[in-house]
């Protein structure tokens, strides 16, 4: 009985489009990470260099590109537009996407075009923008795996084979092809959309013909024609089309065709590279243009004896038209008519076939895996983005309008042809100049773009260039050749372009200038993992306790993209000064302007803090202390009118630009000049009445102060141009009291578009009042304007998923008891956005975000609200304080504005906690690593840029920063360092605090002189092959930097890497902790046998380098092993200090001895091949997993040495990673697949279906969506004798972290009952099934092993429980507040145990 959840999401992103989605004029980006779909708006900025955001790309650039590299931002203080991508909103899927294209349809809600995603398993899914719930909305799913589809018994399933989805360009049909040669059409009504109308005149023809489309209307239903904007779709096999198409490799829709027309790569014969001496020149292409109303096809032309490594069909615009074939040696154009023109781009594009290319072999060009795309809509040339981060440039030559020939030239390093760092999965051109590239190996970025005014542009004016966008294309030449007039639809569309001149082809000048404009970071792939202890505090940061617990290392991209990536639960903070003031509990500071006219000066302007107030209790008194910020520290203020025995302060803020403090006291406001100087009293005694209310809180926006006082009623004061403060008149409503928090919020980008109806004239800007009623009710009020609310929405307290004025209190007493809110903005300084955040009063937090839906049948807008996924439910647990006479304490939270360019909300108490969100990402709760934080406040300061200031548990004033080079976008603190090598290993070795990780490098592979091979030596080829050459590295944990390094032999790679305690003596069984190295030696090619070593160093103390503390270790290799076959795991077994090592087809157990020698003691005969060994700490019990045959259990005996097997699985697993998972007095063995599937097996004799425990037990099986790489047991986060529930840390090439967390009976039961509930009743984005999603099916040999087992069914003859998807139980708060009573009582407290957010093992 286990749960399954996701820490992080993914982060590679493997599909991009760019469309209008959110309306017909609106940019956006729609970016797909494996199971996560993220929308996306592009923001243009000015920014220099000193932007934070502009840091963060700097700082993530790899320092081995040198000082004068241009691959990153401007040159500093340089001032340049630079597109920023803002997130918009991001849904889950239970699916993997395959495919995205964008389909425009007759009429969608919002206006724009909508979005058809492919997914696994040949399903379809159509959706668009709903504007008035501001989320996308499913259109329709279409589901093509049938029996009917699969063909010979012999074919592999659907889920086994590429698919891949393509539309027509005028958005008549889209084309699935699924299966091994099944396409799927998909038909969309588009008015008057019958080509073959182009050339109708109706004095030279007869009637018009009616058009297909209305055509097949005829044939629908008129409710179908209405409510659909699709017809029947229908499956074709790819043989029905043309029977050469045989073994199909990509298909593609084509432009300038008047009928929906695609290109199909293919072959009729299995291409192979073994083979080029009997068949090279086995891929033909053909374009097919299809009948949509007759379902027929009609095979216009074929090109035969392409190249057989052709890969991929780029379709091309005009200019240029027609077709791009990719290859791995090669790149071929073919136009309409079949013409071609090639280039080979490296000396195996020649040799490998009998297709006429030119010759550019000078290049040397790997194609594999590149992407390419149109530099422009309009553009005549083409980006050529390799699969190792160089750039190309492709150029035609043109001749009219028909291309004679092409070339390709590099990207000068100078001119940011290295901006790239490793393979593009995809490319998406964005906008002029502006070209989004995504990577599942490195940070996807958006690539901009300029270039060098030529001679040929210099001939055109600057009043033709600005006039080009909206220039209108002219009629085309009337001697057009007959094939263009029949196919081509598109001419009289296309923009007037001038072409290449066709007496010069594209030179190789630097004309292209690359720089990068934003990223999205990667933690992908992980191949390796390490827990290591987060160093110890330097100078400058012990004045705070250090971190205790563990940190998490993962490996992370590849080739120049290769590294480390850091993870952390909680911020740890950069101290930089302590100041010790006795009792003290709240902080404020103030940026004043020393100017007496009112004008900020150029401190004030820089918004530098120069005072602090503080609060202090101390046997029954309350004070209040002002302090001055000076260079030296906190100075006290001296003989001023500043009064500390006034009491305690309530709250601070500032009037008037600066030159106004405003100190709130319970029963006064009191006003300063900058100097102290007081300026005026204003007691709350009301003279009417004679009450004396107390202030609650307080909320200012210049020149507004609102008051909540504690007898339910708010008071608004305003400042005139003095500085005088004057009460605002109040309306009926507000005389009526019943308000328990309020907020004011300056909206000056009118995002609220929240107009009164009084005509007030004045100049205080757009200052909005949002309050909070006793009965949770939401009021606001545009200041000055009291006398009548511009909104109300009296359902917030039920919290729904929309919050709407119609929304109308339900008949229940599910309300949350809310006690705060606060409107500000949160983002970055690339983005802010104002969030309205509420918390209750057990201190669940809620943001809101407001957006504007129209009003049916006008133009106008109405402000909504949308919740926004509950963070704190999924990501940290807030305490609740009281105070000593048991009421609840009142923590206001904290808006800071610029915490290192962040605008952030804190949340203080037992559990303090920041919200943060950076533009592409939502807000995340990120709790800060002290034990309880009474006060905070932002702090910039010379000494202390964009921090803050907070009181500790011990009661001292901390002036900190938040870590540097640390990013929160994923809901945990990751920082992420390069090193431009594939890190393939890493292990962390605490006696020296260090890492070591085994990383290679790509070096060229030539035959080495052989006696027995003369012919060898003739080798006369430039264009060698790479192989890796691995190097053990010693990483230094402070400093990040490389202190010792052990170089392997050429092709030897480092497979694994461990840190074991090792007896190293026979005589006085001395233990130490030792690394060992596993390698993979391959020596030239297929037909020689792969060899391995095994490697054990120590890392000794030495004499460090003078100025270099880090430098104290060296590594010290002691022992070593050759062995057959490649070592492939390591392990520690049993409690002697032996080492179990998988090698080949092997595993032994070996014993250090003292002459440096390995000796095996005991083995046991694998398989195929080993792909993980662990051994359970403290036992003999040992897991071995088979890539081919499954997972063993085995023991191992000391006395004598042996291995037994005890049980294995009954089923063929391609087994990946695994590991135990003890679970009081049970232990699961948990094992990852080739499938994305996780499988908890049992070991139990005394089953029958056991066989006496040779067959181990099959419990339950899940489906994950992520490639695994790794398992890892976390330790557990208690001592014993009463230790915590361990769990079970998972990796993926997607760079998600997954948790496995075992869970009581009690527990399960209710997540189960609640799992059922939200399946059935919360929305899923796409139409997609979340439980048949988890559901791995049947394996091959199983036992019970259906589909209940992986959602909530019991398995093994139910004997266990199936495994609780957590990513829908941790939704259960996205409801309203009424249906969480719905899911029974008590699911709250299992939520938390069920996301496995307390098994972490002490992770910070």
């Amino acid at each position: 009985m286990q749960s399954f959840t996701e820490l992080t999401p993914p982060t590679a992103v493997t599909h991009s489009l760019s469309l209008p989605f959110l309306s017909a004029s609106a940019n956006n980006l729609v970016v797909a990470k494996t199971s996560l779909l993220q929308i996306f708006s592009l923001k243009s900025v000015l920014n220099d260099t000193t932007a934070t955001s502009d840091h963060l790309l700097q700082a993530r650039r790899p320092s081995f590109y040198g000082p004068a590299s241009t691959t990153g931002v401007p040159r500093h203080g340089e001032r340049a537009p630079t597109t920023k991508l803002v997130l918009i909103a991001q849904y889950e899927l239970s699916g993997v996407v395959t495919s995205l294209a964008r389909v425009k349809l007759q009429d969608s809600r919002s206006g724009g075009e909508a979005l058809l995603v492919s997914l696994r398993n040949a399903k379809l899914s159509l959706v668009e923008w709903d504007p008035e719930r501001y989320s996308i909305s499913t259109i329709s799913i279409h589901l093509y795996e049938r029996d009917d589809t699969q063909g010979s018994p012999w074919e592999p399933d659907i889920e086994d084979n590429l698919s891949y989805l393509s539309v027509d360009p005028r958005s008549r049909c889209a084309a699935l092809k699924f299966g091994a040669r099944h396409l799927a059409i998909l038909p969309f009504h588009q008015p008057g959309d019958d080509l073959v109308m182009d050339d109708y005149d109706s004095e030279l023809d007869d009637e018009k013909p009616e058009t297909l489309e209305s055509a097949g209307k005829k044939e629908e239903s008129p409710k179908e024609a209405a409510t659909t904007p699709y017809g029947a779709s229908f499956v074709l096999s790819m043989l029905a089309l043309d029977p050469s198409l045989l073994h199909p490799v990509h298909l593609a829709f084509l432009y300038e065709y008047r009928d929906p027309t695609f290109g199909v790569l293919s072959s009729q014969v299995a291409s192979s590279t073994s083979l080029l001496h009997e068949r090279r020149d086995t891929l033909s292409y053909t374009v097919i243009t299809l009948d949509l109303e007759q379902r027929a096809s009609t095979a216009l032309l074929s090109v035969n004896n392409l190249p057989y490594d052709l890969f991929a069909i780029v379709p091309l615009r005009l200019p240029i038209g027609g077709t791009l074939l990719i290859g791995g040696n090669e790149i071929i154009h073919v136009d309409q008519a079949g013409k071609t023109n090639g280039a080979a781009v490296n000396e195996f594009g020649r040799s490998s076939t009998s297709f006429a290319l030119a010759d550019q072999s000078d290049l040397g060009l790997r194609l594999e895996g590149c992407v390419v795309e149109q530099l422009g809509h309009d553009g005549s040339e083409l980006l050529l983005l390799m699969n190792n981060g160089e750039l190309g440039i492709v150029g035609f030559k043109i001749d009219g309008r028909s291309v004679s020939g092409l070339s390709v030239r590099r990207v000068p390093e100078s001119n940011g042809g290295l901006a790239f760092l490793a393979g593009p999965s995809c490319a998406s051109l964005i906008g002029r100049g502006r070209m989004f590239v995504g990577s599942e190996e490195a940070d996807s970025v958006i690539l901009g773009w300029s270039r060098k005014l030529d001679k040929l542009k210099r001939q055109r004016s600057i009043t033709e260039m600005d006039a080009d966008e909206e220039l209108e294309a002219t009629d085309m030449e009337d001697d057009i050749d007959d094939d263009d007039d029949l196919y081509s639809g598109a001419k009289t569309e296309e923009k007037a372009i001038e072409l290449l001149p066709t007496s010069e082809m594209p030179d190789q000048t630097d004309d292209y200038r690359f720089r990068i404009h934003d990223s999205l970071d990667n933690f992908g792939p992980m191949r390796s993992v390490a827990l290591g202890k987060p160093p110890q505090q330097s100078s400058t940061d012990a004045l705070v306790t250090d971190a205790s617990g563990l940190e998490l290392l993962a490996t992370s991209g590849r080739s120049r993209a290769g590294g480390l990536t850091t993870f952390r639960r909680q911020i740890e903070p950069r101290a930089l000064e302590r100041h010790l003031v006795p009792n003290v509990s709240r902080l404020w500071t103030i940026a004043a302007s020393k100017s007496s006219n009112g004008r900020a000066n150029d401190q004030q302007s820089e918004g530098l803090h120069n005072y602090m107030i503080t609060s202090t209790h101390s046997e029954g008194e309350q004070r209040s202390t002002a302090y001055s910020l000076a260079s030296q520290g906190m100075e006290e203020v001296q003989d001023t009118e500043f009064d500390p025995d006034a009491g305690a302060t309530i709250d601070v803020g500032t009037l008037n630009n600066g030159s106004r403090l405003v100190q709130v006291l319970a029963s006064e406001l009191r006003t300063f000049d900058t100097d102290f100087s007081l300026a005026q009293i204003f007691p709350m005694a009301d003279e009417a009445t004679g009450a004396e209310p107390r202030i609650l809180s307080a909320s200012f926006s210049d020149p507004f102060v609102l008051l909540v006082r504690d007898d339910e009623s708010i008071l608004v004061l305003r400042a005139d141009e003095s500085g005088e403060l004057d009460e605002v008149e109040q309306g009926d409503n507000l005389r009526q009291k019943g308000f328990r928090a309020g907020s004011l919020y300056e909206d000056a980008n009118d995002v609220f578009r929240l107009e009164s109806d009084a005509e007030i004239e004045d100049d205080a800007g757009n200052v909005l009042m949002f309050l909070l009623t006793v009965a949770g009710g939401l009021q606001i009020f545009r200041l000055p304007d009291l006398g009548q609310q511009v909104y109300k929405a009296n359902g917030l307290a039920l919290l729904p998923p929309f919050l709407t004025p119609e929304f109308s209190a339900r008949r229940t007493q599910a309300k949350e008891d809310l006690i705060e809110l606060l409107v500000t903005d949160l983002g970055d300084t690339s983005h802010k956005a104002p969030y309205l955040v509420l918390r209750s009063a057990t201190n669940n937090v809620i943001i809101y975000q407001p957006f504007q839906s129209p009003a049916a049948g006008t133009r106008d807008t109405i402000l909504h609200f949308l919740k926004l996924p509950n963070p704190s439910s999924s990501k940290t647990s807030l305490s609740v304080s009281y105070d000593d006479d048991g009421e609840l304490k009142r923590e206001p939270m904290r808006a800071i504005h610029d915490l290192n360019g962040y605008s952030t909300v804190f949340l203080r108490g037992d559990s303090p906690t920041f919200v943060i969100k950076s533009a592409s990402s939502p807000p995340q709760l990120i709790s800060l690593n002290e034990k309880s934080v009474q006060s905070l406040s932002g702090l910039n300061t010379p000494t202390c840029e964009r921090g803050f200031t907070y009181i500790d548990q011990t009661g001292n004033i901390i002036f900190a920063q938040l870590p540097v080079d640390c990013h929160y976008h994923t809901g945990w603190v990751t920082r992420k360092t390069t090193f431009g090598e594939d890190v393939h290993a890493i292990d962390y070795h605490e006696p020296s605090r260090s890492y070591i990780i085994g990383v290679s490098r790509k070096v060229d592979f030539g035959l080495p002189e052989d006696e027995t091979h003369p012919e060898w030596s003739s080798e006369s080829t430039s264009f060698l092959p790479q192989v890796e050459q691995g190097t053990v590295k010693l990483l230094d944990q402070k400093t990040w930097s490389i202190i010792d390094s052990f170089p392997l032999t050429t092709t030897e790679v480092v497979m694994c890497i461990k840190t074991l305690s090792l007896e190293v003596s026979e005589h006085t069984r001395e233990r130490q902790t030792l690394v060992c190295v596993g390698t993979a030696i391959v020596r030239g090619g297929e037909d020689l046998p792969a060899q391995g070593r095994v490697l054990v160093f120590n890392v000794i103390d030495v004499v460090p380098e003078p100025g270099k503390p880090e430098t104290a270790h060296k590594l010290k290799l002691i022992a070593q092993a050759e062995v057959k076959g490649a070592v492939t795991a390591l392990s520690e077994i049993g409690t002697q200090g032996f080492l179990l090592a998988a090698q080949g087809q092997k595993c032994i157990v070996r014993g250090l001895k003292e002459d440096g020698s390995l000796l095996p003691v005991a083995f046991m005969d694998m398989q195929c091949y080993t792909t993980v060994a662990k051994g359970l700490k403290g036992t003999g019990m040992c897991l071995m997993g088979d890539a081919v045959k499954g997972v063993w259990f085995a023991g191992y005996y000391e006395d004598p040495y042996q291995l037994r097997l005890f049980g294995k699985s009954t089923s063929h697993l391609e087994v990946l990673a695994g590991d135990f998972l003890p679970d009081g007095k049970n232990l699961y063995l948990v094992v990852a697949d080739a499938n994305s599937n996780i499988h908890v097996f049992q070991f139990d004799p005394e089953h029958p279906k056991s066989q006496t425990g040779h067959l181990l037990l099959p419990l339950s099986t899940f489906h994950t969506a992520s490639f695994p790489t790794t398992l890892t047991l976390l330790p557990s986060s208690s001592p014993s004798p009463t230790p915590s529930p361990q769990s079970i840390l998972l990796t993926s090439t997607t760079g998600s972290l997954s948790l496995l967390t075992p869970l009581s009976p009690a527990t399960h039961r209710t997540l189960t009952a609640l799992q059922s509930h939200l399946q059935t009743t919360l929305p899923h984005p796409l139409g997609l099934n979340p439980r048949a999603f988890r559901s791995a099916g049947e394996v091959e040999g199983g036992m019970g092993m259906g589909m209940g087992m992986g959602i909530g069914g019991a398995g093994a003859g139910g004997r266990g429980g199936g495994v609780i998807d957590g990513m829908v139980v941790r939704r259960w708060m996205e409801g309203g507040r009424w249906r969480w009573w719905e899911g029974g009582v008590g699911v709250g407290e299992c939520v938390g145990e069920g996301i496995g957010m307390g098994a972490l093992g002490g992770l910070v």
